[in-house]
């Protein structure tokens, strides 16, 4: 038996919305509710668009500059973490694949691959299966709200086959 990672299985990129998402975590983006005006009138405020989940720990605020990934993309690896979601927002105009697969006694099911626009963000809900920041196009830069604290946080899925995920 082979150590190395094959690549027979192929996932076709869904477009991301709240619905195709909502099995995962919540999308984040204007015009998900009614604004409220602040700031002198200037400014409309989208109030509450996702949930933050945290057991133990903190929200902290942390800056991920991600190398820009290439299609097709081949998906090896799959992770979750148990004690609290994860929040990404795009920085700059970035598109990015957003991986996620629901739970199958503790292992990732097959994973969906959601195209995110470049003004779309990402709540994770906690202990969600997901691939690692994956931007295609745009700089690369996310702003990220999740869990700081001891205890581990992070579980991996490595695959003994790959996914190779296409347009």
């Amino acid at each position: 038996m082979s150590d190395q990672v094959t690549t027979e299985r192929t996932i076709r990129i869904e477009k991301l919305t709240a619905e195709t998402f909502a099995p995962f975590g919540e999308l984040i983006e204007v015009g998900m509710t009614s604004p409220i005006m602040i700031n002198e009138g200037r400014c409309e405020r989208f109030t509450d668009l996702a949930g933050v989940e945290f057991i133990g720990g903190r929200a902290g605020v942390s800056l991920f500059q991600a190398e820009l990934r290439s299609l097709p993309h081949t998906l090896t690896m799959l992770e979750r973490h148990p004690l609290g979601s994860q929040c990404f927002i795009p920085m700059a105009q970035s598109e990015y694949l957003v991986i996620v697969a629901e739970d199958e006694g503790g292992r990732p099911s097959t994973p969906r691959a959601l195209l995110a626009s470049a003004t779309q963000s990402i709540n994770i809900k906690r202990n969600t299966w997901h691939g690692v920041l994956t931007p295609i196009k745009g700089s690369g830069l996310f702003a990220v709200v999740d869990r700081i604290g001891d205890g581990n946080n992070l579980e991996e899925h490595w695959l003994k086959e790959a996914y190779l995920i296409t347009e």
